[in-house]
């Protein structure tokens, strides 16, 4: 099933084109990568899906509904995880989990939140600790543990693994493969090359708001990291 859609998408951003006429979808069940540097348009595609940017020109579509004409149904199946997440420095872990998903009207137990803080590994020893003493890296799995409860079919990713270490990862690699298995559909940005390449069935490449490139895995082949590098490389 079509989960995300970008159908000729046109966004201007301070009288400048953003995006210039994109055309993909991702499906259920799938990771899709959009790769680029800095200014590319990946994080300005995201806030697109979540209503918050509207096109110009062409349109975007959440499990069919399209976006601008019914913002809160899009948002509602929806899970969005920035680079920096907006945790309470005064809160301990448990407490931003609880607070967060009451805000977003899900019930969980006692139970559901240590499934998901030990889902991404984080140690059972902080998770009482105020977020004030935590690390970017850990800040980062809190926040993908409330992905995890919010438990929505669409999870849109902005570089979601900064400031993670490399064992970390993988681990974080590992937890979204499984959610994509489950049926998930994954929009993940990033500027990882190796990352997306490791993760994603396909890869949109963008530069300067226009997708320049497409790359998919065959046959439980990863994408080679090598040609889509090449390709990043040329299109900088």
């Amino acid at each position: 099933m079509m989960m995300l859609q970008a159908d000729s998408l046109h966004i201007k951003r301070a009288n400048r084109a953003a995006l210039n006429g994109i055309n993909f979808h991702v499906n259920s069940g799938e990771i899709y990568a959009l790769l680029g540097g800095n200014g590319a348009g990946k994080s300005t595609t995201l806030l697109s899906f979540l209503g918050f940017l509207k096109p110009s020109q062409g349109q975007v579509r959440v499990k069919g509904i399209e976006v601008k004409s019914n913002i809160a149904a899009a948002r509602k199946v929806m899970t969005y995880l920035p680079e920096s997440a907006s945790l309470y420095d005064h809160m301990n872990a448990y407490e931003n989990l609880k607070y967060f998903l009451q805000l977003a009207k899900r019930h969980v137990t006692e139970s559901d939140i240590q499934h998901a803080l030990n889902r991404v590994s984080l140690n059972q020893d902080s998770w009482k600790i105020k977020l004030r003493d935590y690390s970017k890296g850990m800040r980062q799995k809190v926040a993908i543990a409330l992905s995890i409860l919010r438990d929505t079919d669409i999870l849109l990713l902005d570089e979601p693994t900064s400031g993670l270490d490399p064992a970390a990862i993988d681990e974080f690699h590992a937890l979204i493969r499984d959610l994509a298995n489950n049926g998930k559909a994954i929009l993940m940005v990033t500027h990882d090359v190796y990352g997306a390449c490791q993760v994603a069935e396909r890869i949109g490449l963008l530069r300067d708001g226009q997708l320049v490139g497409e790359f998919s895995s065959h046959s439980d082949a990863p994408i080679d990291p090598q040609i889509v590098h090449s390709a990043f490389l040329r299109n900088k």
